[in-house]
This record gives structure tokens, sequence and C-alpha cells, in this order.
């Protein structure tokens, strides 16, 4: 008789808690920093972050391995006799 006793107390302390639960999740809750400011941080890190890569693409003059088809001119081939 007692496993059937604790089993149903059991049941009604986890229906307890999920009515605790849904009960709070219907309530409103103040915006945190998150909800104020996330969405402007996130903009702002992208925008930096493009700006940055932008610059380095564009001005340290990195060498993008571009083909030497057209830039490259062979030497002259001699005769060695």
């Amino acid at each position: 008789m007692f496993p059937l006793v604790k089993n149903a107390l059991s049941r009604l302390q986890v229906r307890s808690i999920q009515q605790t639960m849904a009960r709070q999740s219907h309530q409103k809750r103040t915006p945190d920093f998150h909800d104020k400011y996330g969405n402007a941080i996130l903009a702002g890190g992208a925008t930096f972050c493009i700006t940055m890569w932008t610059y380095v693409i564009t001005q340290i003059g990195i060498e993008w391995n571009l083909s030497p088809v057209g830039r490259v001119t062979p030497k002259e081939w001699r005769n060695q006799q």
C-alpha cells in the first residue's frame, strides 16, 4: 500500500509544479538588458566586423594569388655549346 500512496503523492507534486510553471509563463515580465539593447549591439558588432574586413581586404595590399598569365614574360633561351 505504501508504494501506491507514494506514487500518488509524487504525481500530485508534479502536477502542482507544472501548474506553477504554467502560471508563471503567462505572466508578463519586465524587459532585461538583452531585450532592450540586444539587437542594437548585434547590429553594431556586425557593422564593425564588416567595416574592418572591408578595410583589410582593400587597403593593406594583400596579393590574392592572381594568375601570372600576361604579366610574366619568359626569359630568352640560349644554346649552351
